[in-house]
């Protein structure tokens, strides 16, 4: 999904600005930071899981990790944030924000509590990709790769006591939790480079390009059904032909936005004999690691795309 038209409530607005005024009236010092046995712990929270499993795993034990959207039914281009989640971000000292329009609310709710010392890092500003762009970066394993960087960056400048940790944790997370991740993808890029699939939406893109695959689905459609609007009639007929035609051999769609027409799709590539494998927006479940419910989705790729193609 894409930036659904969304009207932060004038109501919920003013909740929030009032919940984020009486929490930064009471909030620790510095900056939402605090002590524990094993030294500084350091609020950190992030707009999504599949960011905020990042920051807990990069931060370890020296931070608190707070992800305001958790639930694999939520929408986050919708979200209207409560005032728990105004007092989350306005006790954060590091929050992390998708951008590019997929939780506008998360910016509002920033402006609403405007603080110098407050560490925001914009996926979308950060790995250049301007509004109106796909937002689901979380997808490309090169833009993971700089959001990691840069959290353990903003870390250890905000604790640089314990930067040394900090950069062990990068490591670890590199080595050893991003191991099997970085595997699949080039096992299953080296394998089935070139074969034509399709998608249901533009939260494929960014992984399908970055595994060698050739998405053959209008870019127009996955933008459509992304942003909430009615993809044309020809696209549709386009990709009605594709699959009856078995010009593509898997079909993915986003488990988490699955409207009429990718239904039908959906319907017709089964009945084709087409692999059809989903893939979610938010950690699913909701408590994996970012790196488990990546790996879980390439494994059902990889098995899907071996069964289209024998190989």
């Amino acid at each position: 999904m894409f930036a659904r038209p969304f009207l932060f409530p004038v109501a919920a607005a003013a909740t929030l600005s009032f919940a984020l005024a009486a929490c930064s009236a009471t909030a620790t010092s510095p900056a939402g930071s605090r002590s524990s046995g094993h030294g500084r712990v350091v609020n950190v929270a992030a707009s999504i899981n599949a960011w905020g499993s990042i920051l807990t795993q990069l931060g370890g034990s020296h931070v608190h990790e707070t992800s305001i959207i958790t639930n694999p039914d939520t929408d986050p281009h919708v979200y209207e944030p409560t005032p728990a989640d105004g007092r989350t971000i306005a006790d954060s000292q590091l929050f992390v924000e998708n951008g590019i329009g997929y939780d506008p609310w998360a910016s509002q709710a920033l402006a609403a509590d405007p603080n110098s010392s407050r560490v925001v890092l914009d996926v979308g500003q950060l790995v250049n990709i301007p509004d109106g762009g796909n937002p689901h970066r979380w997808y490309d394993p090169s833009n993971v790769e700089t959001v990691a960087d840069t959290i353990t960056s903003d870390l250890k400048k905000l604790d640089p006591a314990d930067a040394s940790y900090f950069d062990a944790q990068r490591k670890i997370f590199e080595n050893t939790g991003l191991a099997r991740y970085h595997q699949l993808i080039s096992d299953i890029k080296s394998k089935y480079a070139g074969t034509a699939v399709g998608a249901s939406e533009s939260i494929f893109a960014p992984l399908s390009s970055a595994l060698g695959l050739d998405l053959v689905t209008p870019a127009s459609f996955l933008k459509a059904i992304s942003e909430g609007t009615d993809p044309s009639a020809a696209d549709k007929a386009a990709i009605d032909a594709q699959i009856a035609g078995n010009v593509i051999k898997v079909y993915v769609f986003n488990t988490q936005n699955s409207t009429p027409d990718v239904a039908a799709q959906v319907a017709a590539a089964k009945a084709q004999g087409i692999p059809v494998t989903g893939v979610t927006e938010t950690l699913s479940p909701a408590n994996a690691s970012f790196q488990d419910w990546q790996v879980a989705q390439f494994l059902a790729l990889e098995a899907a795309l071996a069964r289209a193609t024998g190989k």
